[in-house]
Order: structure tokens, then C-alpha cells, then sequence
């Protein structure tokens, strides 16, 4: 789900803006999208509403990233025992003209799958950063409910 219409707290939209400012840290070049998915009710329906969906855009076609855009995907599980809703992973996707050209999943293997890759030292900046964000949807979570 688009990060524009998920951030219906003061808390969780301090945390998209943080994911947000962890990406621009390592990759300062690019523009954010909040709103990566169209509001067309196909699209819609494919959409995970158990998500935060941001999209990142190049100024042009990054060699070492080997895409134009990305779309990074931070899947949550809701667990009606504790009520609380838990990052059980993050996937990013590079894409080009011709559509998704590589992806990572920290649900699977955390390896690159595709026709391109991303060069080695922005790959190990991609991964570091889906650590911190898993760390800054359930360490927060975890620290405020211990506090």
C-alpha cells in the first residue's frame, strides 16, 4: 500500500519518514514516491495491504544500481494475540523501460534474482539499509512497549 495512505499515526509516519531518510543516505541522489502504486482498481486489488510501499527514482539510469527506480516493499504481520503489527521483511525491486530488471527479499535468501544486478558495493548498501529498516519497524516497536 502506497506510504501516503499507510501513515495514519503521528508515530508511523516518523517511522515511513525515517525509512525514507536511512534511503537517501545511501543513495542522495534520488526523488521519493510516496505514492508509488496508481489509484486504478486493478492496481488496487494487486496491491499488499499488509505493506508500506515507497518508490525511489534516479535522475537517469543508474549503471551501478542497474535501474531507473526502485520500489522497496516493507511487509508487516498483524498479530491478533499481541495486537501488534510486526516488519517480517523488506523487498526491493530496480526497475527500467522494460520492467523489473532485479529484486532482493529479506523473506528469502537476501540474493539478487534477475537479468541485471546491482553492482557489489550498492548491493551491500541496499541490504544494509533493509536492515535498518527492519530494525526501525520492530526495535522501535519493541522499546516503546518496554518502556
Amino acid at each position: 500500500m502506497n506510504a501516503a495512505e499507510r501513515a495514519n499515526s503521528i508515530a508511523l509516519a516518523s517511522q515511513i519518514a525515517a525509512a525514507v531518510n536511512l534511503f537517501r543516505v545511501a543513495f542522495p541522489d534520488v526523488r521519493v514516491d510516496l505514492k508509488p502504486w496508481l489509484n486504478d482498481a486493478d492496481t488496487q486489488a494487486a496491491v499488499d495491504p499488509d505493506s508500506i510501499d515507497l518508490g525511489f527514482h534516479f535522475p537517469g539510469y543508474s549503471r551501478s544500481c542497474a535501474c531507473r527506480s526502485l520500489l522497496v516493499q516493507i511487509r508487516f504481520f498483524a498479530d491478533p494475540v499481541d495486537d501488534i503489527q510486526r516488519a517480517i521483511g523488506v523487498e526491493v525491486a530496480g526497475y527500467d523501460h522494460r520492467g523489473q530488471q532485479w529484486r532482493v527479499s529479506t523473506i528469502d535468501a537476501w540474493q539478487f534474482e534477475g537479468s541485471t544486478q546491482p553492482k557489489p558495493e550498492q548491493g551491500d548498501r541496499l541490504k544494509t539499509y533493509c536492515r535498518d529498516v527492519l530494525e526501525l519497524f520492530n526495535g522501535r516497536s519493541s522499546s516503546d512497549s518496554a518502556a
